[in-house]
């Protein structure tokens, strides 16, 4: 089987990078093939412009680099996102290709009052890298809040299964390897794990 993995940092020896790299092994330990997208590296863009509003409304076809985007996926067996907390998101780049990329009439289809979920067939992982501890998150529901918008606002909406959702956050006397240890293990188990959701810190 196939997993896209798909990171939004601009330097390449980020922690992010280091996790989305962590977890193409895992995937590749347990007999798999792992493809990384790293957007930054190649310059995807995210602007949302007039052209992607008339695809919207389906008055003119999808851009090369959109199709391109969807092919990848479309090859896949499971998606993963890997990407750094900013301002309890994820990255504007990352939220930019979801913009265009997950676009009506691929996605997802609104006709006549119902709309049509086109992304049944794909398991999505989301590792999300935070700088705040836990208590923090837990505080002020920022990762609820994160997994409401995510979660079930961009992927159930379009119908894809969201089996991962994990927040990786410092802990006290601990390092950032455990969490290349986190994203080996989850790769390893990518395509027969269920259901999962939580912090790294509670598991």
């Amino acid at each position: 089987m196939h997993a896209l993995i798909v990171t939004a940092h601009p330097r390449p020896p980020s922690l992010t990078h280091a996790v989305a790299r962590r977890l193409a092994d895992g995937v590749e330990d347990a007999g798999h093939t792992a493809e990384l997208a790293d957007l930054a590296r190649e310059g995807f863009d995210p602007r949302f412009t007039e052209r992607d509003i008339a695809r919207f409304q389906q008055r003119a076809p999808a851009e090369a680099d959109v199709r391109a985007e969807q092919t990848r996926i479309d090859r896949a067996d499971a998606l993963a996102l890997v990407y750094p907390v900013y301002w309890w998101s994820m990255p504007g780049l990352l939220k930019g290709w979801i913009d265009r990329v997950f676009s009506q009439g691929w996605a997802y289809e609104e006709r006549e009052g119902r709309d049509e979920r086109r992304l049944g067939h794909l398991a999505v992982h989301l590792l999300a890298i935070g700088g705040a501890d836990m208590r923090t998150y837990a505080r002020h529901g920022y990762f609820g809040a994160m997994r409401t918008q995510i979660d079930h606002g961009i992927f159930e909406y379009c119908g894809a299964r969201v089996i991962t959702s994990e927040l990786l956050v410092p802990a006290a006397g601990e390092d950032a390897r455990r969490h290349l240890d986190t994203a080996f293990d989850l790769g390893r188990t990518l395509f027969r794990s269920g259901p999962q959701s939580g912090v790294a810190d509670a598991a």
